[in-house]
């Protein structure tokens, strides 16, 4: 070996030990096993305090809410069976559906059938001192309708489930596009230090759960540190959240950074904002596997907490999720997202729509008061729905009558985060069939969603491919001002 290529490998350790293990802010190899050693205190707490805080100028103006919990039941309930009352539609039942109602409109699987009407399948009542019309599937729904803002006239684009969910969540049906818990977290950061800025919880029971692709809370054209994380509520709550074997925090400290401090190294090179991902997302693992144990261990919770959801330590239930995500909310996730798959009611609606209910019901009411006692419901803004409603024809044979999917109207509520309590909007027609009052499309009611977090939903874009991505696109969309304070 000639001295030229010595002096060569020579200055490269140099560069490797000396500058290249540099961090953002300056700090040398030394510097970083110094903090590996001092944990928490140290050099590892500092970078943890750079979190992403969300972009420059944002909020646009002072927020109402600080935070959004998303109770998504999907499937799509019928708007017929909880919030929707229509007297016509049970003096209908039965009866041949007029075909002035469905003549060229999109139907889903009862296309060329014989459309006849199915009256409301239970009774409905009114709630509260606002007077709330609520179906008795949901007594417990009921007890809250004084602190809910029940949206009766939304209208979606997509008829079938997976397209209707990524509309729900997009603001299109083109798979690929931003989630709205990513582009929230991108726009405003996340409170929290140590979990991260969007989660999404699943559970399951009722009638043909159908499945709900990952894609539908990634982060699309944004940088993917933005994507929703996944925990669960049995088991591991993620994978590997847990050090292995033989490896303590301090090794995994000195792990964490020695990567991390390469990753830097290698983005002075190629300036790649994925890696910048990369960098923060190890920062979050690490944190995460601190916090998320906390947690998820809800044994700190008073009895009468735990009844009053219904919930079970470790059960994987929607009331078990309903109360981590009043944890995650106490501990500055920006974005909560729930799924509960089983509202795909086609057949035997009575039978599945008290299903469900069980699930449901009482832990989303119990979710609404524990906020509201706790202070956090005034920042907190709850969305209640799933990504279509039911049509008001009959669907099966005598008992075990269903409902189709339907997009030309269904009911929604919101409450909390500057949000009106004890309220409705928007009238549906007389058979329930098409939102004819105060229509409210899947655009208006994030761009309500973003005015409450203090975005202005036309000035919130992303370039793309030379188009100005948003949430709520290109269609003229806006905040209903009339259901906020």
């Amino acid at each position: 070996m000639n001295f030229e290529m010595r002096s060569q490998i020579a200055e490269s350790r140099r560069t490797f030990l000396g500058r290249g293990l540099r961090g953002a802010g300056g700090l040398s190899l030394g510097a970083a096993a110094l903090g590996s050693l001092l944990g928490d205190e140290g050099y590892g707490a500092k970078r943890q305090l750079e979190r992403y805080a969300g972009l420059k100028g944002f909020p646009h103006h002072a927020p109402k809410a600080k935070r959004v919990i998303f109770l998504c039941m999907a499937g799509g309930p019928s708007h017929l069976e909880t919030f929707d009352y229509k007297p016509k539609l049970a003096e209908m039942d039965g009866k041949p559906m007029p075909t002035s109602y469905t003549k060229g409109q999109p139907i889903a699987q009862l296309q060329g059938a014989k459309l006849r009407c199915l009256g409301p399948q239970t009774k409905f009542r009114r709630h509260g001192k606002s007077g709330q019309l609520i179906s008795d599937f949901m007594p417990h729904t009921a007890e809250i309708a004084d602190e809910i803002a029940i949206l009766k006239s939304l209208v979606t684009e997509q008829i079938n489930h997976d397209p209707a969910h990524t509309f729900m969540n997009t603001g299109t049906a083109i798979s690929g596009r931003p989630s709205m818990g990513s582009w929230v977290n991108y726009g405003l950061g996340s409170e929290g230090q140590d979990l991260p800025g969007f989660v999404v919880l699943t559970s399951r029971g009722g009638r043909n759960p159908q499945p709900i692709a990952s894609r539908q809370w990634a982060a699309g054209q944004l940088p993917s540190r933005f994507q929703g994380v996944e925990f669960s509520s049995t088991g591991d709550p993620v994978h590997y959240v847990g050090n292995p074997k033989g490896v303590n925090r301090k090794r995994q400290r000195e792990t964490v950074d020695a990567i991390t401090e390469l990753n830097r190294l290698r983005n002075e090179t190629v300036e790649n904002a994925e890696i910048d991902t990369r960098i923060a997302q190890l920062e979050m693992a690490f944190a995460m596997q601190a916090s998320v144990p906390g947690l998820m261990d809800v044994r700190d919770e008073p009895k009468e907490i735990m009844e009053m959801y219904g919930a079970k330590p470790g059960d994987g239930s929607y009331a078990s999720n309903c109360l981590l995500a009043r944890r995650l909310a106490e501990r500055g996730v920006r974005f909560i997202h729930l799924y509960h798959r089983g509202w795909d009611h086609h057949g035997d609606l009575v039978r599945w729509m008290k299903v469900c209910n069980g699930f449901c019901d009482r832990p989303t009411a119990a979710l609404i008061k524990d906020l509201k006692q706790r202070g956090m419901l005034e920042d907190t803004l709850v969305i209640w729905g799933g990504e279509f409603g039911r049509t008001p024809m009959f669907q099966g044979k005598g008992r075990t009558a269903g409902r189709d999917h339907h997009i030309k109207g269904f009911s929604m509520w919101m409450a909390g985060g500057g949000v009106k309590g004890g309220v409705s909007y928007g009238e549906t027609d007389e058979l329930g069939y098409s939102s004819v009052k105060d229509v409210m499309h899947v655009r208006d009611l994030h761009a309500t969603m973003l005015h409450c977090m203090g975005i202005d939903h036309e000035r919130f874009s992303v370039k793309f491919q030379g188009l100005d991505l948003k949430l709520t696109g290109v269609e003229p969309s806006a905040p209903v001002k009339e259901i906020l304070v």
